[in-house]
């Protein structure tokens, strides 16, 4: 079973080893209005601060959650006007209507929405807006490279059961499930897709950052990098959804 608190053991390396968010991505939230200088935003799932820092550049006033120890200590050295809630998503408290964006980005997936949707819907003044996006390592719209079907080989080797949510690419899966509840509407979605070359030693340590993979699984991926030419271009999907509040 993957461990949230892998990414807090490897909070120096998952600083580094993470790919940033494609511009495009920037892009559209700045063009919807959501980047805004004077604004409140709560960035839930903040990990070192990837997606917290750019809200801190727009000029925003910013509240970040984030849970493991380390983590959160590197986020309030690297962007000290930052309030840092060290906390789960679940266990929070937080002010009524306080907020006008909240931001979840590559965290969605570890959460109890059942939980976590009210407490946001409660959180976020009338007119606010749920921003969620991750990175998708790999984009199943391109045919499978080389180095990608030595990775699925990999992955087919676990046995593993599927994990009992939607999958980093299913955008509309996951849109749905933001809307059960009644207290989200989409507004937006959107698919970035983009290319990455990584030598063997950032696919050692980007691998690594994976909760679901074991030390010796991301040695074999480095090393499949190297047997391939030594720098490969991975394919990379990162979906945006943008939900309103339902009053």
């Amino acid at each position: 079973m993957p461990d949230p608190m892998h990414f807090d053991r490897h909070a120096d390396l998952y600083d580094h080893a993470r790919p940033p968010y494609p511009d495009p991505l920037w892009d559209r939230l700045t063009s919807l209005g959501l980047l805004t200088e004077g604004k409140r935003a709560l960035d839930v799932g903040a990990g070192t601060g990837q997606a917290t820092h750019a809200l801190v550049s727009a000029g925003m006033d910013v509240t970040a959650i984030e849970p493991g120890a380390a983590l959160a200590a590197r986020l309030r050295e690297r962007l000290p006007s930052v309030r840092v809630l060290r906390t789960s998503a679940e266990d929070a408290d937080l002010p009524p209507a306080a907020f006008d964006l909240v931001t979840i980005a590559t965290a969605v997936h570890w959460f109890d929405l059942d939980v976590v949707l009210p407490k946001l819907h409660a959180a976020l003044a009338p007119g606010g807006r749920l921003a969620v996006w991750r990175n998708a390592y790999g984009d199943d719209s391109v045919p499978p490279t080389p180095f990608r079907r030595r990775m699925q080989e990999i992955v087919a080797r676990r046995n593993a059961p599927p994990r009992p949510v939607p999958g980093e690419s299913d955008t509309t899966q996951w849109a749905r499930l933001l809307e059960a509840g009644g207290l989200f509407e989409v507004a937006k979605m959107d698919e970035f897709r983009w290319t990455i070359d990584l030598d063997e030693d950032a696919v050692r340590a980007l691998f690594t950052t994976f909760s679901d993979w074991t030390p010796e699984e991301a040695d074999e991926a480095a090393h499949a990098a190297r047997d391939l030419g030594g720098t490969v271009t991975e394919h990379y999907l990162t979906p945006l959804i943008v939900l309103d509040r339902v009053a």
